[in-house]
């Protein structure tokens, strides 16, 4: 007999696509979860379990039969096969190590919607970010010159700051301990330093992550200016996936960029940004030699995942792991910090 379910179909079928998500399975065989759970949802239970029982389901458009399968489990009061299956090969701890550390962080400082190059809703990935306990979540979609993933023009920008506001009225994050989705990007570091969005823009977001995105086979003494003049930069707060470098995954590896690190970390301390732990597996960026002297000059990090879909949200143990065998401590994590510390730091 099947164990008893009572979460609902909706539910069922967003966890599917959290659990596949966390483990990098391919977009194709999310999308379909996540589309049926979007499908459904304005519905209502009760016309949702008239569909089941009368065998309708899949005449709902975005219902397939792998996810009509799922809902009528559910609505039946079962643990859908598909889900069973997938917390017992899908759900086991992503790192070893990093757990109190992973306990100590309020948030998470960079993280992509479907305004860019994300998979997912601004809603869906602030609603997942709550359920994994999260205070705070930086929505930091890709800055203008990176076409290759939708950057936001400051007309895009503009209208996405709406939707946030829009978001958090709704979810009450306006309460004094409630979450809040915090406005930010993931601005491109031009060639010359520069960053890749209007002053007056970036000054009205909560946290800027500043990366490269281009030429990253660019000379050390070139790319060390770029990232120096980036750090220099009175909006900078987090110095994102420092070498660029692709160690695993299905784009391929890629070397990392070579620059003088030490000039960089340095410029770091002396202008108080963050050097990004980043937490997605293809990335480990800095590699550990870097993450040490990072350490070691006195720089502040912060853990992020990264995320392009809601479940890579949970990629931060990965990040937590990497810092506790590093030997840094809370103190020097940002997103350790209360809300309230994040947003002063990073209005500086």
């Amino acid at each position: 007999m099947s164990e008893t379910y009572d979460a609902g179909p909706v539910a069922a079928l967003r966890r599917i696509a959290f659990l596949l998500e966390r483990q990098r399975e391919d977009t194709y065989k999310v999308r379909a979860f996540r589309g049926a759970a979007a499908a459904i949802l304005p519905l209502g239970d009760d016309a949702v379990a008239r569909a089941a029982e009368k065998g309708t389901l899949t005449d709902l458009p975005g219902v397939g039969a792998s996810t009509a399968k799922v809902i009528a489990a559910a609505v039946r009061g079962e643990v859908p096969e598909r889900l069973a299956a997938l917390e017992k090969t899908h759900a086991a701890p992503l790192a070893r190590g990093g757990a109190e550390l992973r306990a100590a962080l309020r948030g998470d400082c960079h993280s992509h919607s479907d305004w860019s190059d994300g998979g997912s809703p601004i809603e869906e990935m602030a609603m997942t970010a709550i359920e994994l306990g999260h205070d705070y979540l930086v929505l930091t979609d890709h800055s203008p010159r990176l076409r290759v993933a939708n950057g936001l023009s400051v007309e895009r920008l503009q209208r996405q700051l709406g939707v946030v506001e829009a978001v958090n009225e709704h979810l009450g994050g306006s309460a004094p301990d409630g979450f809040t989705l915090l406005t930010g990007i993931e601005v491109d570091i031009l060639d010359d330093g520069a960053l890749d969005q209007t002053d007056e823009m970036l000054a009205r977001l909560d946290v800027r992550v500043a990366s490269v995105h281009s030429k990253l086979a660019m000379d050390a003494a070139p790319m060390t200016r770029r990232m120096i003049g980036a750090v220099r930069n009175r909006r900078t707060n987090v110095l994102g996936h420092c070498t660029g470098r692709m160690v695993t995954g299905s784009r391929g590896t890629r070397a990392q960029s070579q620059f003088d690190a030490r000039a960089v970390f340095e410029a770091c301390v002396e202008h108080d940004v963050a050097v990004e732990i980043n937490s997605r597996p293809e990335r480990c960026d800095p590699p550990d030699d870097l993450l040490e002297l990072a350490r070691d000059v006195g720089c502040v990090f912060s853990i992020d995942s990264d995320a392009h879909a809601p479940g890579q949200l949970d990629f931060l143990a990965l990040g937590c792991e990497r810092a506790e065998k590093a030997g840094i401590g809370p103190e020097r994590i940002v997103n350790t910090w209360s809300k309230e510390r994040l947003l002063d730091w990073a209005a500086k």
